[in-house]
């Protein structure tokens, strides 16, 4: 089977008045394709703390490599979580800990570059890591959610996010193919979602969901688009694959079930 890297931030979500559970992109879209049958590794950084242990346990008990799991001084991420009515979550506070200056060693970068797909969630200089992977592997496929890194070059699959707004998600579209992304997937909430490479576009309703949280549901929009491209689904199939997947995460607290 094709075996994916998922590079970036992890952090514990502490919700107020409720639970504490893990999180952050590339854990998220790491476990989530996990649960789909995928093969993956994670790579990134926890602290030297409980919190830590926490992510790494987390990542083992769902069968994620831990290989690339860096443990560094400094503290684990922590993000505080607001739950409005309606589901939809508000982040009141974000301390991206050792994360925020995590880079892959030149050794992580060989091991990374050898995977089939590569994830980026929020990685500090990905545009030059993008490029590093493109002089190690060619042929490697690599993807990026755009919300939390920057760049469009050199990407495979660029993920960008507008909440429900059309213009919007052309407009970011456009930025993403301009900028030097093969193929761009912009989500817009209820809207549904919208694909777009140089000469063709597609969009997706959402799938319909009883709204519990929202946190994690774009990433497990990527990962659901992600197993079902490696299975070598088109478009259209993936991004449905990704709002079915998106509105399971809508249906039960944090990013995966915890």
């Amino acid at each position: 089977m094709r075996r994916v890297a998922a590079v970036g931030d992890n952090t514990i979500d502490r919700y107020l008045g409720g639970p504490l559970l893990i999180g952050g992109n590339a854990v998220n879209v790491a476990v989530q394709l996990r649960l789909l049958g995928s093969p993956v590794s994670y790579f990134g950084a926890v602290g030297a703390d409980e919190d830590g242990r926490l992510i790494a346990d987390a990542l083992d008990g769902h069968g994620v490599g831990t290989a690339g799991l860096v443990v560094a001084e400094g503290s684990t991420a922590l993000t505080e979580i607001r739950l409005t009515t309606d589901g939809d979550r508000v982040f009141e506070r974000e301390d991206f800990g050792v994360t925020a200056g995590y880079c892959p060693s030149a050794a992580d970068l060989d091991l990374i570059a050898g995977h089939d797909w590569v994830h980026l969630g929020m990685v500090p200089q990905a545009a030059a890591l993008v490029a590093r992977l493109r002089t190690l592997n060619p042929r490697v496929t690599i993807s990026q959610d755009c919300a939390v890194s920057s760049g469009f070059a050199n990407l495979d699959v660029a993920f960008c996010s507008v909440g429900e707004d059309e213009p919007g998600a052309q407009h970011a579209a456009e930025e993403a193919l301009t900028g030097g992304a093969a193929l761009a997937v912009v989500t817009m909430g209820a809207l549904g979602v919208l694909a777009c490479t140089g000469g063709q576009s597609w969009r997706c309703a959402a799938t319909p969901a009883e709204v519990v949280d929202t946190t994690g549901a774009g990433d497990s929009f990527i990962a659901g688009f992600i197993a079902a491209r490696l299975d070598l689904a088109p478009v259209p199939d993936a991004l449905e694959a990704g709002t079915r997947a998106a509105a399971s995460t809508c249906g039960h607290l944090g990013g995966f079930p915890q």
